[in-house]
């Protein structure tokens, strides 16, 4: 079974939710285009980004660094590329960090998955089944980032969570 348009895999940190779905992106045909969200603020993150960017080019990626404009990335997808955007998370983080209005973002982002002619595979965290945040902007990132996982699902041909490597497919047949 090949991929459908748009495929989401969700998890929580360090859950194997982005080795799972390069997986999926690796077994589809066509030419593998990583959409990165990730920013480095910290020389930790610099190290990280620099790494996953070595790794990918030596395995035939094309990376796109997009931490905000996740639509303008999508639009310079073509109909015979795989398209792995990891993750929605930090790029919801950076939204919102941004003082943008998340919820017209989102919705720039559902309808630029949908326009895309590129097969997409969306990484996100869920982040719902934690104790709840002490302060309000943590209470309002895990309101926000439900709601797109929410959104992203309802779009998506094939929904899977991962948790300790293992996928549950929760929409869809797997591939």
């Amino acid at each position: 079974m090949a991929l459908p348009a748009l495929s989401l895999v969700l998890g929580g940190a360090a859950s194997g939710k982005s080795a799972y779905a390069e997986g999926l992106v690796r077994g589809a045909p066509g030419a593998r285009v990583y959409l990165a969200t990730a920013e480095g603020f910290d020389e930790e993150m610099r190290a990280k980004i620099a790494a996953h960017r070595a790794a990918r080019a030596s395995d035939g990626w094309r990376t796109v660094e997009a931490p905000l404009d996740l639509a303008g990335a999508l639009a310079g997808a073509g109909a015979g590329d795989i398209v792995l955007l990891d993750c929605a998370t930090l790029w919801l983080s950076n939204v919102m960090l941004a003082g943008r209005d998340w919820r017209a973002e989102a919705a720039g982002l559902i309808a630029a998955l949908a326009a895309c002619p590129a097969r997409v595979v969306v990484v996100s965290n869920e982040t719902g089944q934690g104790v709840v945040p002490e302060n309000k902007l943590a209470r309002e990132f895990r309101a926000a980032q439900g709601q797109l996982n929410q959104q992203l699902a309802a779009e998506a041909g094939f929904v899977a969570v991962v948790m300790a490597g293992l996928p549950l497919i929760l929409k869809g047949t797997a591939p």
